[in-house]
């Protein structure tokens, strides 16, 4: 992100709205991600391919002495290695970040407790969390019930905690990636303060059903200690019900649930979930088919391998001339031919999250990521590129039993289709993201025909796609569904704690 002196120095880099100009201006004092000027002299490395950038203002007596001696805009990034908490105290500062940083600026004043900063988007005119820390957490967020005092231990990736007490839910900053002992550290450091600052002794815990997350470890390790009652909650159920606590809403809804990664009752990894669900319990009515993830974790770093999977599965063709063959050798290409022939180490997945990734592989976007999402977020803004494209691929959907399952094959047939006949990129990006669009309309009007329900939830990390999200709910409004979104927590894995602590309120046993 980027500091600046004043609103109108943001200006000059940014387009503001009202709705933006006031919360950059509020107490709270996030990073705002807003439209990026052409004729911005910030240089495109800082946030390289991207058509929004994080502005932030002076929020401490120090920062504006800083922006006057430089005279420039600065770049702000947290205190620590990557993956890592933030350096607390100036000799932690100096022992973890001296191979890094040129400089140390020291203070004589104590850091109490570690938080990011907040990071935010106006959409629909709503301000929405990407990132809830300073200037917002703990503040509470009030449920539509009276709650036991709970803990809800959160995800693996953007993880935050959750404790309740009558009315109110208390979720912590965010904590990060659960990959280390020192944000284990981190984080159980904290869980032990808020319990203090809110007088709360959990009665119940509550945590994600993956088995190999450190937060799930650390929760079955508390509860076996402290002798409390232990709930797992399904990872999507969570996300929905993160939606229907933050919105008051305790009748049914439509949930819908899209992101990369969320272990599934079945023991696959889900992540293109739609279902009917209340606060109490889901049922899991429709989702993508479930294709292979060649190499597992690895086919997540490197998206040529998930498509690659993908169209090996399908049974289509591995035409030499899609540009996703300029990421790879051609001994690995056997080698995920063996792979997936003989299903060694290709968990199967319902992922929409892999599903982006795989589009913007096959289409030569991005083949290989540094950061989470990044090829998700290369087809975004791929398709800002032809905003007046109308078109979408087709789908198709079969049922067994009670469930729709969406199939694939004729979606990625017509893409190659576009690729062979020199479509731009840009368009193909723009019609993927109306094909998303229709699938949730559709997916949610067949069980609306089942159910009758006719309120839908939004959550999960694809729900961060500001383009999806300014298509998806014009659209399902005007097929008269009340869409609910999240505000006051984000969509993504930081608002699952929330979801946690609401169904394990109402867990019998």
């Amino acid at each position: 992100a980027v500091m600046v002196a004043d609103l109108e120095e943001a200006r000059r880099h940014c387009q503001i709205d009202k709705a933006e100009e006031k919360l950059l201006m509020s107490p709270g004092s996030p990073i705002v991600l807003m439209k990026w000027k052409s004729d911005s002299n910030i240089t495109q490395a800082v946030a390289p391919g991207l058509k929004y950038l994080g502005i932030m203002l002076p929020y401490t007596p120090l920062h504006p002495l800083l922006l006057k001696e430089t005279g420039l805009p600065l770049v702000m990034t947290s205190g620590n290695l990557s993956e890592e908490p933030i350096a607390k105290d100036n000799d932690e500062a100096l022992r973890r970040l001296s191979s890094i940083a040129d400089y140390f600026l020291m203070h004589n004043r104590d850091i109490y407790a570690r938080y990011d900063d907040s990071v935010m988007i106006v959409e629909k005119g709503i301000p929405r969390f990407t990132r809830r820390a300073r200037g917002y957490a703990p503040y509470p967020v009030r449920l539509p019930f009276k709650s036991k005092q709970i803990l809800g231990c959160g995800a693996e990736e953007k993880n935050t905690f959750c404790l309740t007490r009558d009315n109110y839910a208390f979720v912590s900053q965010h904590i990060g990636n659960m990959e280390n002992l020192e944000t284990l550290e981190h984080y159980v450091n904290t869980i032990d303060l808020y319990k203090k600052l809110f007088r709360i002794e959990p009665e119940v815990i509550a945590h994600d059903m993956h088995p190999e997350y450190l937060p799930t470890k650390y929760a079955k390790e508390l509860a076996d200690k402290e002798k409390i009652k232990l709930v797992p909650v399904q990872h999507h159920h969570a996300h929905i019900a993160s939606c229907m606590a933050e919105n008051g809403i305790r009748e049914p809804v439509i949930g819908v649930s899209l992101d990369g990664t969320g272990y599934g009752t079945d023991g696959h990894i889900w992540g293109g979930e739609f279902m009917a669900a209340d606060i109490k319990k889901f049922d899991r009515l429709a989702h993508l088919e479930y294709l292979p993830l060649a190499g597992g974790a690895q086919a997540i770093r490197k998206p040529y391998r998930t498509a690659i999977g993908y169209l090996l599965a399908l049974g289509i063709g591995l035409d030499k001339n899609l540009p996703m063959f300029k990421y790879l050798e051609k001994p690995e290409l056997e080698i995920i031919k063996e792979q997936v022939a003989r299903g060694i180490n290709t968990p199967l997945t319902s992922s929409m999250g892999r599903l982006f990734d795989s589009v913007a592989a096959i289409i030569g976007a991005r083949g290989i990521i540094q950061y989470e999402a990044q090829a998700a977020i290369d087809l975004e803004m791929l398709a800002y590129i032809a905003p007046d494209e109308t078109g979408s691929y087709p789908f198709s959907y079969e049922a067994h039993g009670g469930m729709n399952v969406i199939k694939l094959h004729d979606l990625f047939v017509a893409i190659i289709v576009d690729i062979l006949k020199k479509t731009p990129e840009a368009v193909i990006a723009a019609r993927f993201h109306n094909t998303v669009a229709r699938m949730i309309l559709e997916t949610c009007q067949i069980i609306s025909s089942k159910t009758s329900l006719n309120r839908v939830a939004l959550s999960g990390g694809v729900f961060q796609n500001r383009l999806l999200l300014r298509i998806i709910v014009p659209l399902l409004e005007s097929a008269d569904f009340e869409v609910y979104t999240h505000r006051q927590v984000p969509c993504n894995d930081g608002g699952i704690s929330l979801g946690q602590v609401a169904i394990a309120n109402f867990s019998e046993g």
